[in-house]
């Protein structure tokens, strides 16, 4: 790495610029741009997102302090919050989407080869949603309730990395399962949902794809049983059954068996009961599928956490999804950096580095590898370190 340059500058390094450019002109960003490319305002906003600015006017503050810096930033001039605010406003979110999209190709190939928790070959997805909480007079095109605005980032986790292999941004009405019309299914895989997401017509269409699912099942579901399995009640697992249902809409949306299998948490206590068209892997490795479901929520509520996601720099729906594809941006580049580079610390503590470190001719290897050493000392055990080695 050169010695002169900043960290922020060399972090920027892993964007694949030439596919960048390539988006760029496929939605004419920068057609008639005078000031503020599409280069340079990806490049302000990644610094938001990883020094947690918190409005326009602090990004343009922040910038503003050492403007000697920002040529070996990538940035021609001093950026102005009005420049920055009409950029949000125009330009087409899909060009943020798209990168990320490049960008999480990149970092899957990477991650595809890690081990699983679980002794299987097969890729596993978990597949949810989070709301975004806003406010309705300022997002009124958001709407959600009749005193509430909201957005829904339905989120498709690849569990080899934590990887977010499918990201769908839409207003606070949608419902779960209308996000299973929108992913391309993959044969072999396995997906991971919670009972929002049962919904017989779609779940069938899963099956025939040859893939399989993984739920919960609902209180009220009607089915009657076909065969019992033999089970090791030892380990938690209280039946294992075919079923067949017996619902009049449901029988025709799925009618084929489905397997059923009711399983005791010995760390809760709780009995929960599993509904999945896997008939190979055992009852219990259906649980602890499962139980992996829990790695799509700590992905949104490290990002929630960590990332800018809660508080926008607009109002209008392209501003927002601007930042939010923004955001899954900064998440992946620091996923593909922290794979490509082995560099031993967690995500908490990269973007933690960057924030303080970004203005300084750091050698990237030399900044992140003092910290590996550091957080052998102190762990951060209240945080939620999605990349720990």
């Amino acid at each position: 790495m050169n010695f002169g340059r900043t960290l922020f500058s060399q972090v920027m390094d892993f964007v694949p610029w030439t596919s960048f450019d390539r988006i760029v002109s496929k939605y004419k960003g920068d057609v008639r741009v005078r000031t503020l490319r599409c280069s340079e305002q990806f490049r302000v906003l990644a610094f938001a997102q990883m020094t947690y600015r918190e409005s326009l006017r602090d990004i343009e503050s922040c910038l503003s302090v050492q403007p000697e810096k920002l040529y070996g930033m990538g940035l021609r001039e001093p950026v102005a919050r009005s420049t920055l605010a009409d950029a949000n406003e125009l330009r087409d979110w899909r060009i943020w989407a798209d990168i990320a999209a490049v960008l999480i190709r990149r970092a899957r190939k990477l991650y595809a080869k890690d081990a699983l928790s679980l002794d299987l070959e097969n890729t596993v997805y978990a597949l949810d949603s989070t709301t975004i909480d806003l406010c309705l007079s300022l997002f009124p095109w958001a709407d959600f309730r009749s005193t509430k605005a909201a957005v829904k980032m339905h989120t498709l986790l690849d569990l080899r990395g934590n990887i977010p292999s499918f990201i769908h941004v839409s207003d606070g009405k949608m419902g779960d399962a209308l996000a299973l019309d929108l992913i391309v299914l993959e044969a072999g895989a396995i997906y991971v949902m919670d009972r929002g997401y049962v919904d017989f017509r779609r779940l069938f269409a899963i099956h025939q794809a040859g893939a399989f699912f993984v739920t919960r099942s609902k209180i009220n579901m009607k089915y009657h049983r076909v065969y019992s399995h033999a089970v090791d009640k030892e380990v938690g697992v209280g039946s294992d059954q075919s079923i067949a249902l017996d619902g009049f809409y449901t029988k025709k949306d799925y009618p084929q068996h489905l397997r059923r299998v009711s399983f005791c948490d010995p760390e809760t206590g709780k009995r929960l009961i599993f509904l999945t068209n896997n008939f190979t892997l055992s009852a219990e490795t259906i649980a602890a599928i499962y139980k992996q479901r829990w790695q799509v929520e700590l992905f949104f509520k490290w990002i929630k956490q960590h990332l800018r996601i809660k508080r926008f720099y607009g109002t209008s729906e392209n501003a927002v999804k601007t930042q939010i594809w923004t955001a899954v941006c900064v998440y992946v580049l620091a996923a593909i950096i922290k794979k490509e580079l082995a560099i031993d610390v967690s995500l908490y503590s990269f973007l933690q580095i960057l924030s303080v470190h970004s203005f300084e001719k750091t050698p990237i290897l030399y900044a992140f590898s003092d910290a590996a050493d550091r957080n052998q000392d102190q762990a951060q055990a209240n945080q939620l370190n999605l990349f720990d080695s």
